[in-house]
């Protein structure tokens, strides 16, 4: 440990622990094991951090999160494996995030995400940066989202399952196929509803580029189309918009299928 600025008399931090530079760790919280956390991070109290974790610069753990505990996975053999928080993530309380297993090795948390409480990110998760989990909101394993998607309170996404990068997914949602960038899903029963307008507004996206989207949008969900006859017209008609090249490689990549 070195420069800490203040760790509580009651907190218990690992000699095998290394804090940054101006890092708060609170009452009654433990870091246990080889955890590196970040300059200016702050623990709160009754925050476990407990295994290989790696987090960033300037983040904010809020009272009982629980951070890089071994996967809820019946094919966990204790192998070794870590969780990644980039910098300025936001973890509220009562989240859960568990580590990697042999699949992958890690879980991954970008830079600037917000978890909000008693999220949850099982193993071998890949989040991007700018990443939205709203209260209750749970990933199983594997799941990888894009950056700046929004995922509602009390929705569930299956594991290995895909969200596209500045996807809104409404809360309560069920979902358990690929969700494609830049759309917005709504629930009962889960399905598209169009392009994440608003999202794309606030994050500054021009008018010809949401209109481009929309477009895209017609010809996959409007057109009767199947997914090879889908790509064919999207790279035909709107190939020449770097978003619209975002969704089709999307679907050329997918496995478990797009949402419908």
């Amino acid at each position: 440990m070195k420069n800490v600025a203040e760790i509580h008399e009651t907190a218990i931090i690992s000699p095998r622990a290394e804090l940054g530079e101006g890092v708060t760790v609170g009452p009654y919280a433990i870091v246990d094991g080889p955890a590196a956390i970040g300059d200016g991070t702050v623990v709160g109290p009754y925050a476990l951090i407990e295994g290989a974790v790696t987090m960033g610069q300037r983040c904010r753990v809020f009272s009982h999160a629980v951070l890089g505990t071994i996967p809820q996975d019946l094919k966990f053999e204790g192998e070794e494996s870590n969780l990644v928080i980039g910098d300025g993530t936001t973890v509220r309380e009562f989240v859960t995030v568990n580590r990697g297993t042999k699949a992958s090795g890690t879980t991954r948390v970008g830079a600037g995400c917000l978890l909000m409480a008693y999220a949850h990110v099982a193993h071998d998760c890949v989040l991007g940066d700018n990443v939205v989990l709203a209260n209750c909101a749970t990933l199983a394993g594997h799941v990888e989202i894009g950056d700046y998607a929004f995922i509602g309170g009390l929705a569930a996404v299956h594991q290995f399952t895909r969200v596209g990068k500045h996807a809104y997914i409404g809360g309560m949602s069920r979902v358990s196929q690929d969700i494609i960038p830049y759309s917005l899903i709504a629930s009962e029963p889960t399905r598209v509803v169009g392009v994440n307008v608003v999202g794309l507004q606030r994050r500054g996206f021009p008018p010809q580029t949401r209109t481009a989207l929309k477009q895209a949008y017609q010809i996959i969900y409007r057109e009767n189309l199947n997914k090879t006859q889908a790509i064919a017209r999207l790279e035909a008609e709107l190939g020449n918009v770097s978003e619209v090249g975002d969704v089709i490689d999307f679907l050329k990549s997918s496995e478990r299928g797009v949402l419908k």
